[in-house]
């Protein structure tokens, strides 16, 4: 008896801890999934976003949208923004995770990095209305989470360092500086292209030299130099060159009409009618050439000029033997 009487109590045991497994297993599970379902700002309103205002240790920039391009307000200068980065900007910030509450009290708020004087704080508009505002504090020890809570609220919860990594970046980090932009700032594709013509002057051509290519279905037209057999292959990663070239930064020094812009010039038509020009200095004594690009259809992207170092600017007008096929 006394055996049967042990055996029942094991099994009594055993049960209730198989319950008390399950129970925990249920629990938890249903909490991840409320955690899972957590974002800061809801994709749809998201899409409404006109300006994003970003105050950090870097200082203070304005993200602002116009006619559906964004631009970039830092220190009175107004500049264009890469378009795809503040599109991946939004997508961390309505992105669902498992945003865990570290606590719910305003006391925290000093130790999480979350007070007035160490946060970092970033408000999103859609047209003049607030429809997001928050506060980035400190990472956690392993700093693959951060510290967040909406301006005004206690409740402070940890998540992906992704966002903070958007915020405490420079203001040149958001900066598009491609020199060929598309219609809503992105690349745009050879596909486009239906022709381009090269106007270089240098030592070796002091009276200038003028390479054109031309699209012919699926290959490319030469005019302007010879060659016996044009390497087709070269020809079309040199024009994708050209459409992925970028700046390092913009400049102020000169104005866009400056004849010293008149040096070279590269121009790209492309199918829809469409014309850029790209015009660029020769290089200075400190090793930079100054670049202005127009636009045919538009001017948004039309008042700035560009400063490239002269080795990355070389990389836009290639000698004419490297076009043709090497037997």
């Amino acid at each position: 008896m006394a055996y049967k009487k042990r055996f029942y109590i094991l099994i009594a045991i055993i049960s209730g801890l198989v319950l008390l497994y399950t129970g925990s297993l249920i629990f938890n599970s249903d909490f991840a999934a409320k955690r899972s379902f957590f974002v800061w700002l809801d994709s749809k309103t998201a899409e409404q976003t006109t300006k994003i205002v970003i105050t950090s240790q870097m200082g203070g920039l304005e993200l602002s949208k116009n006619k559906n391009l964004w631009f970039v307000s830092h220190d009175e200068n107004v500049f264009p923004a890469r378009q795809i980065r503040i599109q991946d900007f939004l997508n961390a910030v309505t992105a669902r995770a498992a945003w865990e509450v570290r606590s719910s009290s305003a006391s925290s708020h000093e130790r999480f990095g979350l007070d007035s004087e160490s946060a970092s704080r970033v408000t999103f508009y859609a047209d003049n209305a607030v429809i997001l505002d928050m506060l980035l504090g400190n990472d956690d020890y392993l700093r693959n989470e951060t510290f967040f809570c909406k301006y005004g609220n206690n409740e402070v919860r940890s998540g992906d360092s992704v966002i903070k990594s958007y915020v405490s970046g420079s203001a040149g980090s958001w900066y598009n500086l491609r020199l060929v932009s598309g219609n809503e700032g992105e690349q745009i594709d050879i596909s486009s292209v239906q022709r381009i013509t090269i106007n270089q002057t240098n030592e070796d051509n002091p009276t200038g030299l003028t390479q054109i290519f031309t699209r012919r279905n699926r290959s490319w037209a030469v005019a302007g130099i010879e060659l016996v057999n044009p390497n087709i292959p070269a020809i079309e990663n040199y024009i994708r060159a050209v459409l992925s070239a970028e700046a390092d930064s913009f400049s102020d020094s000169i104005s866009r009409d400056d004849p010293i812009l008149d040096h070279n010039r590269i121009a790209l038509e492309l199918g829809y009618g469409k014309v850029i020009t790209i015009r660029l200095s020769q290089g200075d004594a400190n090793g930079r050439v100054f670049a202005h690009v127009n636009y045919s259809d538009s001017d948004d992207y039309s008042r700035y000029v560009y400063s490239i170092p002269s080795w990355s600017a070389q990389r836009l007008f290639m000698p004419s033997e490297s076009f043709e096929l090497q037997q």
